[in-house]
């Protein structure tokens, strides 16, 4: 499908920088450097496989220097794309990097399209489907954990459990197959007590594998939490705190924070976007009013939510009221300012909210914080000790589930006495759905969707 032309584009970010590397693949990557490369000693007839040379690029058109390079030549089938890769390390910057990669064009190359060096590596079999995938969670990684759990998926760890159940199916399927194929043999009343018994665990081991999805989901997207209560209890004070800086303006005039403020941060391995809302209540302010409509739009879009309570003041309506609107999210109480007495008691928290946890923490002198942030990343994870392989990505979330469904009701149809073609048929949707996992089956639709989100040297 390549064979019948080379790609190049700049492989590294835009912007200043001390080096760019522009890169290229196919079968006239070679034939291209030579054209465009001379050593600074030696011939370019001698160039070896996987080793630097310095030397510079000179345009043919006009035989000019457009800068001094280092470059090395990544012959099939060692290298990331499996084909011949070329990769030209010249001085960082837009303009120098663009004049490079010009003159590589011109020379019969194709800019690359989005992603397309790892969709090479994918059709050429030096990556499955969802090894590819994992070298964009790889790219967007915001923390180690992150990138951790993408570089085990790059290396095969999804891959390898995905394998061993499709592998189980198949020995499944041939049984089922043979007691189409030859009827007479009786094979089909023989096995299908066993088979169903096979099916529904091997179902189970779908959905043990698919439930970690939300787990892995949250380290590679980052979790969304909202702080939410009434004005002036000290909301941007606790965002300030767990930042560990003042990133938000802080006074004793209540309504200060109007709009949303949105912050990351690293929490233990695990990314998370927090929301600053404006305090909650019942005003005539036409600003205040949108600032609390969209404090409403955020928590409902929230992984979790952090109400906070002034301890050093009555309980009153409103704060039963921002307790109320949490619903069933996920929740922490947190108790803000406990460096002074305390005007309520714990317990009457307790009865407005449930079994979720409370926090006692002093924004201002930062007591609590620590507590607050285990007691955050706990909720948010559920308590959940990391899985031997993690679901990280919806499509693959969908399949394992998608094959699951498709098993039980195989097995469903076996225990019901159904013809074994009705039951061949759920399997082979069991395994179809496996195989998109890994790209075993070549859908256009779903390696256009995966590759776009790539950048253009990747």
């Amino acid at each position: 499908m390549y064979e019948q032309y080379t790609i190049a584009a700049i492989a590294t970010p835009p912007g200043e920088g001390g080096v760019a590397i522009v890169r290229l693949s196919g079968i006239d990557a070679e034939r291209i450097a030579k054209q465009i490369f001379t050593r600074s000693q030696g011939k370019n007839g001698n160039l070896r496989s996987h080793m630097l040379y310095h030397g510079s690029i000179r345009d043919p058109r006009t035989e000019s220097v457009v800068d001094e390079v280092l470059l090395t030549i990544m012959r099939q089938p060692r290298s990331y794309t499996g084909e011949d890769v070329v990769e030209v390390h010249c001085h960082g910057g837009a303009f120098v990097s663009r004049q490079v990669l010009g003159v590589i064009l011109a020379q019969g190359a194709r800019q690359a399209e989005a992603g397309e060096f790892t969709k090479r590596a994918f059709l050429n079999g030096k990556l499955d489907l969802a090894q590819a995938e994992a070298v964009l969670d790889l790219i967007h990684a915001r923390t180690a954990k992150g990138a951790e759990l993408a570089l085990n998926q790059a290396s095969g760890s999804l891959s390898k459990h995905v394998g061993e159940l499709r592998e189980e199916l198949l020995d499944i399927l041939v049984q089922v197959e043979a007691a189409i194929d030859f009827p007479d043999e009786d094979i089909e009343l023989l096995q299908r007590p066993k088979l169903a018994k096979k099916i529904f665990l091997l179902a189970d081991k779908n959905n043990s594998i698919s439930a970690t999805y939300e787990w892995g989901r949250l380290f590679r997207e980052g979790a969304k939490v909202c702080i939410s209560g009434r004005p002036n209890v000290g909301k941007s004070s606790l965002l300030n705190a767990l930042l560990g800086e003042q990133r938000v303006i802080v006074t004793p005039i209540p309504g200060t924070t109007r709009d949303v403020i949105e912050e990351s941060m690293n929490l233990d391995g695990l990314p998370v976007v927090i929301w600053d809302t404006a305090g909650i209540r019942e005003t005539g302010d036409q600003v205040e009013q949108q600032g609390v409509a969209l404090s409403h739009q955020y928590l409902a879009k929230a992984d979790a939510v952090i109400v906070v309570l002034d301890g050093s003041q009555q309980l009153d309506p409103q704060d039963f009221s921002v307790l109320c609107s949490v619903g069933d999210k996920k929740r922490l109480v947190v108790i803000n300012k406990n460096d002074l007495p305390m005007a309520f008691s714990v317990d009457q928290v307790k009865c407005q909210n449930g079994e979720a946890e409370l926090v006692l923490v002093s924004a201002k002198i930062g007591d609590g914080i620590d507590s607050l942030k285990t007691a955050l990343r706990n909720l948010l994870i559920n308590h959940q000790a990391e899985p031997e392989v993690a679901v990280t990505n919806l499509r693959h979330h969908s399949e394992l589930k998608r094959s699951a469904e498709s098993l039980e009701q195989g097995a469903q149809a076996l225990k019901a006495g159904l013809p074994s073609e009705l039951v061949a048929v759920n399997f082979n949707e069991a395994r179809e759905a496996l195989e998109e996992i890994i790209g075993v089956i070549n859908n256009d639709d779903i390696l256009e969707r995966i590759f776009k989100n790539f950048c253009v040297g990747k």
